[in-house]
């Protein structure tokens, strides 16, 4: 019983469009077990052989996760009763998209009327896989792509250029991607594989991604995310919540330490005359924070730079929490991301950031603090900071 219900759900799972790798490893079999499933094996000395392992029957109704007939039945009629997509959709608890493909998909390609039942029938003629390639399917297409590999073209060029020479004949619109796997999927056979020497980055398979599972924490101590950060922070009325970053110079040899506060878009610069490494960073932040009170030193957000790796250490000795950017999201250390631009006019790109002395930094951050801003109602820095630090005393 357990092998017939390994195999019925690798079968399904094939099904949908997953890997035979990824299959596998769901089911919890060997590859090679997969493929004798799907191939047979062949006879040799002391083996017999055995044929193809007989497919379960795929349900006629599917699973949740497709429409079912009883679904298409459904919109055949409500789209009678002239209701919207959304409406449609969210009766059926899907997403607005689905059923928007679904009728475009599966409608009658010379009337355009949504027929359920005929629907449901091209529905499940389409979803059994392997289905076969486009590019070994049509000699023309295979021949034009690898004419123009030979031309040394990347496959997203081609496949805007096969577009525009043939606007009308969607047997030759293909995806970049759909080139790329011709080329890099053992056993597709549909391009020549020393066309993968034609390729920009000559690499002969892909290069292996991590999956969002498999990846590695960035820091060996737990980040907290900026989505904990408390509510205060956010409307800028409560001083003392500070963003930072760094500025980094040629070759990414030296680096300046930026700190932003959020209330007063006040500015402080932090001395890295060395370089940025984790302990370095906490010392220099460390020394550069003494110069606040307490009640100004409320947290700290900082995006997720190797030079944050002893951030703990920080929030420990400063008695300020560190919160993190998502990646990729500058927007939200947004007056950093401002104040920074401003300081490329002191602190040039590919100059060297080391030769800078703590006086120098200081006199920097003096001279941006004195200047009025905008956002400030044409106040500076400096005399918002001053306001606060004498109401303080």
């Amino acid at each position: 019983m357990k092998l017939a219900r390994e195999r019925e759900e690798y079968f399904r799972l094939m099904d949908q469009g997953v890997s035979s790798r990824e299959a596998c490893r769901i089911v919890g079999i060997n590859r090679r077990t997969g493929k004798r499933w799907r191939n047979g094996s062949s006879p040799s000395a002391g083996n017999k052989g055995a044929p193809p392992v007989r497919r379960p029957a795929v349900p006629p109704s599917g699973s949740s996760r497709y429409l079912g007939e009883d679904d298409r039945i459904y919109i055949a009629d409500r789209l009678r009763e002239k209701a919207s997509i959304r409406t449609i959709a969210r009766e059926l608890g899907r997403a607005p998209s689905t059923v928007s493909r679904e009728i475009h998909r599966n409608r009658h390609p010379a009337s355009g009327h949504y027929r359920p039942h005929a629907a449901h029938a091209r529905a499940e003629s389409h979803r059994p896989r392997p289905k076969p390639s486009k590019i070994g399917q049509c000699p023309e297409l295979r021949a034009y792509i690898q004419d123009h590999l030979h031309k040394r073209w990347s496959p997203e060029q081609i496949c805007q250029s096969l577009r525009r020479s043939f606007p009308d004949r969607q047997e030759m619109h293909v995806c970049h991607e759909t080139i790329y796997r011709a080329l890099y999927v053992q056993g597709h056979g549909e391009l020549r594989r020393e066309l993968i020497q034609a390729l920009r980055t000559g690499r002969i398979r892909r290069k292996p991604r991590r999956q969002a599972p498999a990846r590695q924490p960035r820091y060996s101590a737990p980040m907290v995310m900026i989505s904990e950060r408390p509510a205060e922070v956010e409307d800028r009325a409560v001083p003392g919540h500070w963003e930072g970053d760094l500025i980094i110079g040629r070759l990414g040899n030296s680096a300046i330490g930026t700190l932003v506060e959020r209330t007063t878009r006040y500015v402080m610069l932090v001395h890295l005359p060395i370089d940025r490494s984790a302990s370095r960073m906490r010392d220099a932040l460390l020394e550069t924070m003494q110069m606040i009170p307490g009640h100004l030193k409320r947290s700290l957000t900082w995006d997720q730079g190797s030079e944050m790796g002893r951030h703990h250490e920080f929030a420990v000795a400063a008695d300020m929490p560190v919160y993190f950017c998502n990646p990729g999201s500058p927007w939200q250390r947004g007056s950093n991301e401002n104040a920074n631009g401003l300081l490329r006019q002191y602190f040039p790109k590919g100059t060297d950031l080391s030769v800078h002395t703590r006086e120098d930094l200081d006199a920097v951050a003096a001279e941006l603090n004195a200047r009025p801003r905008k956002t400030l109602d044409w106040d500076t820095p400096a005399k918002r900071l001053a306001v606060l630090l004498s109401t303080s005393n």
